[in-house]
């Protein structure tokens, strides 16, 4: 069963091995200053990203167990996103 996941594993570490050098080598100034249309920075995008894939996660775990129809709260309604990205702080992080 895990040979099977062989391939996406070997995808996952060459994209990692590509990006994360080009993400280490932005210049703060570009990392920090507003860039999409949701007013957010690089920073606050890739914590917003790390956020989902939690949450995504989480979900997948308990898909196995629940019954149907499925239903998952939706993070996106009600400003819950930009309120995670203010508490999380990612603009400060580095």
């Amino acid at each position: 069963m895990i040979k099977k996941f062989e391939p996406v594993i070997q995808g996952v570490l060459s994209l990692t091995e590509l990006w994360v050098p080009k993400l280490l080598g932005l210049s703060h100034n570009i990392i920090t200053n507003r860039r999409n249309s949701q007013n957010r920075t690089i920073r606050q995008i890739l914590g917003h990203m790390v956020d989902s894939a939690s949450n995504n996660t989480h979900r997948i775990v308990h898909l196995q167990y629940q019954e149907s129809p499925l239903r998952f709260p939706n993070y996106a309604t009600h400003g819950n996103n930009d309120r995670w990205i203010a508490i999380q702080n990612y603009q400060h992080e580095d």
